[in-house]
């Protein structure tokens, strides 16, 4: 018992002290940014630096409801408002009370985040809980005023239900007569701090005010004047179904509607209102006559049948319920009858006709409630479908601290042209860098491919470098640059025939080349077909042979006439130029053979004081550059040729044509 009473004691001595650091922090005209946080931090001690706790913010919510009431209680012994009540006097005086510093102060802090967002909602409903009519209207002032920091999402989603039960219990304490306009302020209110997708103020269901009667005369008096008693009671009605659309859906009902509305329009029809009628009108300019209800008195239905003001209202009530009446349910069934639409139609054109002949601007009036029913018809819609939230929240732009930066141009186009004309001062010299990429031999590049052929290597067919094409395509390229004649077997063997032979192993090379099709290695001439020999030849008087050496013939190579070698002096052969000429043409007696075989013209052996040196032109291939043939003459009588001179004719050999 004794520890109760000690923690009551502690407790009670805690908010003793919270409540003297809030009087003495709202006793000073000081905005709330300033005193806020160091007030709560005096007053509170929290765990955390700014920040409460749960329990911390309940024990600061506790503390301030019971200053709040202690504020009220003082304004009112006072007799004074309990908005200005502490009111600063003389300069220091900032138009705020003691609770409207206080109301700053917890604002500030739910804002900031440093208390619970609701704290500030709680308090706004204990004070209009204990406030009269007129101080409400003072508090609700406060209220209207913070609606933009109240409205933030922080505070909104803790306190949306509170201020909406605050504003419930105050439209149940005014008079929906004397109060009328301080009503209006609330339901605007609400209307601007709820989202339009809030359901609680929607009617979702469609409910209708059935507890707006209209009261009439169910009986004639009997001092009224001469009146159509039937006609008034008829007339009055019509308000009973305006006031609960949803009694038409049955037939008898619809039925007794429209033969009592038939008499109405007949009525107004026979007794047309002209330009003169118009200054009849009840309604006047001041705001001061303006009523929510028109007068239900027999003795005023003559005057107000020739009001253009009432039929006006009475006819827009009957647009609005045919507009009620077309509008189809969530299912086609909900819609009217065929009969019933038929007479809707009827009614419809006979109301728009009456309106748009009823002083003043009657064309322009009824335009104007079409277009207002029109736009209904949104709304109507959207209920209908549940209420989807449509509102669009605008992002906040940011704002740049540096000042955005222009794109740069560029000198080429584009980034990378242009850090390419800049990789060097001389560009032409880098081209030739060493550091530049350059076309690897083409041995080294089908390297790859090459162990790829290999069987024994086991390569799958999937990871083969045959199958990159743009490997392939590189290959193709080095080729052409380097070996034409291996580019030339492409169009047989693929890319596998512009590998070079060299690489490929004895099994793959076999596969793919014929004994007669192997190719040649670069560089490495070809052996010749025919060998030179010496053939001694003897003539018919059986003189000594002699011997002639002659080069390779080429089997489209012809022997060239001896006379038409050139003359050479008897001490040793001449080496003469010659222009380079065309091969000479074969006689047409003499038949070139398929295989022709090495000639050999015999020298007779005659005087050999008196016989000329011959000549044999042998044909040298020389270089490109070189057009010179070198003649050598044959050799006389038994001289056998020089050593050298025959070492060189046997070890000629020849080039190959496509080296």
């Amino acid at each position: 018992m004794e520890i109760q009473d000690s923690v009551a004691a502690a407790c009670h001595a805690d908010r003793q002290r919270l409540l003297e650091v809030f009087r003495v922090a709202i006793a000073k005209p000081l905005p709330a940014s300033q005193t806020a946080v160091a007030t709560m931090v005096e007053a509170v001690k929290p765990q955390k630096q700014t920040v409460l706790v749960q329990d911390e913010n309940q024990l600061l919510e506790n503390g301030l409801r019971t200053l709040l009431e202690e504020l009220v209680g003082a304004a009112v012994a006072n007799g004074k408002s309990v908005m200005q009540y502490g009111r600063a006097e003389g300069p220091e005086d900032d138009g705020n009370g003691l609770l409207t510093r206080l109301l700053d102060i917890v604002l500030y802090l739910c804002e900031k985040g440093n208390v619970e967002g609701g704290m500030i909602f709680q308090l706004l409903e204990d004070l209009t809980e204990v406030s009269t009519i007129k101080d409400c209207k003072e508090v609700f002032g406060y209220i209207e005023g913070k609606q933009e920091t109240l409205g933030k999402s922080e505070l909104f989603s803790r306190g949306k239900l509170v201020m909406l039960r605050t504003c419930n219990q105050l439209l149940r304490r005014l008079s929906k007569t004397n109060d009328v306009v301080f009503c209006g302020r609330i339901l605007m209110f609400l209307a601007h701090f709820f989202p339009l997708s809030e359901r609680s103020a929607v009617n979702i269901k469609g409910v209708f005010n059935t507890s707006n009667e209209t009261k009439y005369e169910k009986e004639p008096p009997g001092d009224s004047p001469a009146i159509d008693f039937t006609f008034y009671k008829t007339f009055w009605s019509l308000q009973e179904y305006f006031s609960n659309p949803t009694t038409l859906t049955h037939p008898s009902k619809w039925q007794t509607f429209s033969s009592n509305l038939g008499i109405v329009l007949e009525t107004f029809e026979m007794q047309p209102i002209g330009e003169e009628d118009e200054s009849l009108s009840l309604d006047g300019d001041d705001d001061s006559t303006f009523n929510i209800k028109y007068l239900t008195s027999s003795n005023l239905m003559s005057l107000e049948l020739k009001d253009p003001g009432f039929r006006r209202h009475v006819l827009v009530q009957c647009l609005i319920i045919f507009d009620y009446m077309k509008t189809p349910g969530k299912a086609e069934k909900d819609g009217p009858r065929e009969g019933v639409r038929e007479e809707l139609k009827v009614h419809e054109d006979r109301v728009k006709k009456l309106l748009r002949t009823t002083p003043p601007k009657g064309r322009e009036f009824l335009a104007s409630i079409e277009h207002i029913l029109e736009r209904d018809k949104n709304w109507v819609w959207w209920k209908r479908d549940g209420c989807i939230p449509f509102e669009r929240f605008v992002q906040e732009k940011k704002i740049p601290s540096d000042p955005p930066k222009r794109r740069p141009r560029w000198r080429l186009g584009n980034r990378e042209l242009s850090r390419l004309w800049k990789w060097s001062d001389d560009n032409p010299n880098a081209i030739t860098h060493a550091k530049r990429v350059k076309m690897p031999p083409l041995a080294e590049y089908f390297k790859p491919l090459a162990e790829d052929m290999d069987p024994e290597a086991g390569i799958e067919e999937e990871y083969h470098h045959k199958n990159n094409k743009v490997y392939c395509w590189k290959g193709l390229r080095f080729a052409a640059r380097q070996d034409l004649d291996a580019l030339s077997r492409y169009s047989d063997m693929k890319i596998m025939g512009v590998v070079p032979p060299d690489l490929l192993t004895p099994e793959v090379r076999s596969s793919l080349y014929k004994p007669t099709d192997r190719p040649k290695a670069k560089g490495v001439k070809k052996d010749e077909e025919y060998t030179p020999n010496l053939t001694q030849t003897e003539d018919a008087s059986g003189s000594a042979p002699t011997s002639v050496s002659l080069m390779e013939l080429d089997a489209t190579t012809l022997a060239r006439d001896p006379e038409e070698a050139t003359a050479m002096d008897a001490d040793g052969p001449a080496v003469a130029d010659v222009e380079p000429e065309a091969d000479p043409e074969p006689e047409a007696e003499a038949e070139p053979e398929p295989e022709p075989e090495p000639v050999v013209e015999p020298v007779p052996l005659t005087d050999l004081s008196d016989a000329k040196p011959e000549t044999v032109q042998t044909p040298v291939e020389a270089e490109p550059s070189s057009s010179k043939v070198v003649s050598e003459p044959p050799p006389v009588g038994n001289q056998s040729p020089s050593p050298l001179k025959s070492e060189a004719r046997s070890g000629k050999k020849r080039a190959h044509p496509d080296d």
